[in-house]
């Protein structure tokens, strides 16, 4: 069965659940930003980068890495995975060109969600069927475990953790947007400090945030995927403004004084897309990447792009800058 067809299959129950609860008004404003989106996305600027597969060897028994759901750049010049064949460790080390340097994590998750690299080069995951966030050395020693909790019963294949981000004062803030629609930080050492947010439209209420980014100034940016859009926030949880018209935002990634984004229109998750890159202090477009697979995203010290390609038997991507 083709990729694409398994993963709308996997998502259309969500993606029917958000379009219900549309009303006329809003389903027509949803039109208008789709266009408004390929609009733009025509007018503006390609941008330089050439896409290739990485081709991550596995053994042949175990079968193909299976729905890679986000990727992320170490410290150490290797590429941090986490996939879902159950077969295969979930967290993959690899190099740039798909040798396994070390894996991890067999049985620790239900439905591996995302990962990223802290400053000290630590490696934290989330699961997007259970409360666990999970943080480790680059050698896979589980160094501390959050039980977020909090999820609604019953809960299903996704209700809970999407991602994580650090804030330059060492805090950890963690989206929990599968059913719940809040931010929570945690001190350092994994102390609950405080959550922020609530299901709706409104500023500072979210339909699913998805991705969270924060930046030197502690401003954080939260990809609230089905309300499409990008919101701003203080580290207080204080709104400070959004971006509405970058479509569905799965991924985001910090560049100096830009953000990337991995996005798609507003509507079913297997539509093509972009990475667009925005100017963080004005909002602005730069340009754009077509993107094969749009889930996480990460960036190379060296300014090349990494993205999820989370179909089935899909490998990750690697976006190089022509130079």
């Amino acid at each position: 069965m083709p990729s694409k067809l398994i993963l709308c299959l996997l998502m259309l129950p969500l993606w029917f659940q958000n379009l219900n609860i549309l009303t006329p008004e809003q389903r027509a404003k949803v039109e208008a930003q789709n266009n408004g989106l390929k609009a733009m996305i025509e007018k503006g600027p390609r941008l330089p980068y050439e896409p290739s597969a990485i081709n991550v060897h596995v053994p042949e028994q175990a079968g193909p890495i299976s729905l890679v759901s986000w990727i992320a750049a170490g410290h150490d010049g290797l590429i941090y995975i986490i996939q879902r064949n159950d077969k295969l460790d979930p967290v993959m080390a690899v190099d740039r060109n798909g040798k396994i340097i070390r894996s991890w994590g067999k049985g620790m998750y239900k439905t591996p969600h995302g990962i990223r690299v802290d400053p000290q080069g630590n490696v934290w995951t989330t699961d997007a069927a259970s409360s666990m966030v999970y943080k480790f050395s680059t050698e896979g020693k589980k160094l501390m475990e959050i039980e977020v909790g909090g999820q609604p019963t019953p809960c299903g294949t996704f209700c809970s953790t999407t991602d994580v981000a650090f804030a330059p004062n060492g805090n950890l803030f963690i989206t929990d947007g599968y059913k719940n629609a809040r931010v929570l930080e945690y001190t350092p050492d994994g102390k609950k400090l405080r959550e922020w947010g609530t299901a709706g439209d409104g500023p500072g209420q979210f339909r699913l945030p998805h991705s969270i980014q924060i930046d030197e100034n502690g401003v954080i940016y939260i990809a609230d995927r089905e309300n499409g859009r990008i919101q701003k926030f203080d580290l207080q949880g204080k709104y400070l403004g959004e971006w509405s018209q970058y479509g569905k935002t799965f991924g985001l990634s910090l560049d100096k004084d830009a953000m990337w984004l991995s996005t798609i229109p507003r509507g079913p998750n297997t539509a093509d897309g972009w990475l667009i890159k925005v100017d963080r202090k004005t909002g602005n477009y730069l340009g754009y990447i077509v993107a094969l697979g749009n889930h996480g995203m990460d960036i190379m010290p060296n300014g090349d792009l990494l993205t999820a390609s989370p179909g089935q038997d899909e490998f990750p991507q690697i976006y190089r800058l022509k130079r």
